[in-house]
């Protein structure tokens, strides 16, 4: 299979080459070209009680596509997000990876997606109450609204809530004040969420939130 994220950061989209049997699951609206006689099956995300936990829980919907290549030849497939921002492809081996609601675009088949409690740190940092787990063998792709980027952490480290995208099993999220309360108040920051622990985290440079607060008063 080939794949090359295009269009990043502002307008990322997957270009992708199915080659004959190679099949590529993808979140129900994500499709935005593909060959004619590429073969489409809508199933339910992970089965119907999962499905739901998943849209309901997860942010993400209740269906998925499965795109599978029966023909004797490479086919092409495109594929993107609903909102503007970058796109990132990442190769799990065993492993797993925590994505925040509505993060998930698609994935190999060897992939699994499950549904987890965040906690109440997570949902108070507008990061959800529960969080989508991916792990096992194969490619991820995920995104956001605006530019990824990646962080090592050891230790301790703040991101603005609503701007954690994805982060490593063994990192923990707690949310505080970005200082005193005055500070926190007139500073326009509030609440942060702090991340403790040791791995990887991804940040988008954007947050849906802040739009809204930047268009809201500007509609009145």
């Amino acid at each position: 299979m080939q794949t090359e994220v295009k269009g990043a950061p502002a307008f990322a989209y997957i270009e992708t080459v199915l080659e004959p049997g190679e099949t590529l699951v993808a979140e129900s609206d994500a499709m935005t070209s593909m060959a004619a006689d590429l073969d489409v099956k809508a199933e339910f995300n992970g089965g119907f009680v999962s499905g739901l936990c998943k849209k309901f829980l997860g942010g993400e919907s209740l269906f998925v596509n499965r795109f599978t290549n029966n023909t004797n030849g490479p086919r092409s497939l495109t594929l993107t997000q609903g909102t503007p921002g970058d796109i990132r492809e990442v190769d799990l081996d065993g492993g797993s990876i925590y994505l925040q609601p509505g993060a998930y675009i698609a994935s190999t088949p060897g992939l699994k997606l499950g549904v987890g409690y965040a906690g109440i740190g997570s949902f108070i940092g507008r990061e959800g109450l529960f969080r989508l787990q991916v792990s096992g063998t194969g490619r991820l792709w995920f995104g956001a609204y605006g530019a990824l980027l990646d962080k090592e952490i050891q230790g301790e480290y703040i991101v603005d809530t609503s701007h954690l995208v994805a982060y490593e099993p063994g990192m923990s999220l707690h949310v505080q004040m970005a200082g005193g309360i005055i500070s926190s108040v007139f500073s326009g920051e509030g609440l942060v969420t702090r991340v403790e622990g040791t791995g990887r985290i991804v940040i988008q440079s954007r947050s849906m939130s802040g739009l809204v607060s930047w268009l809201n008063p500007k509609l009145r």
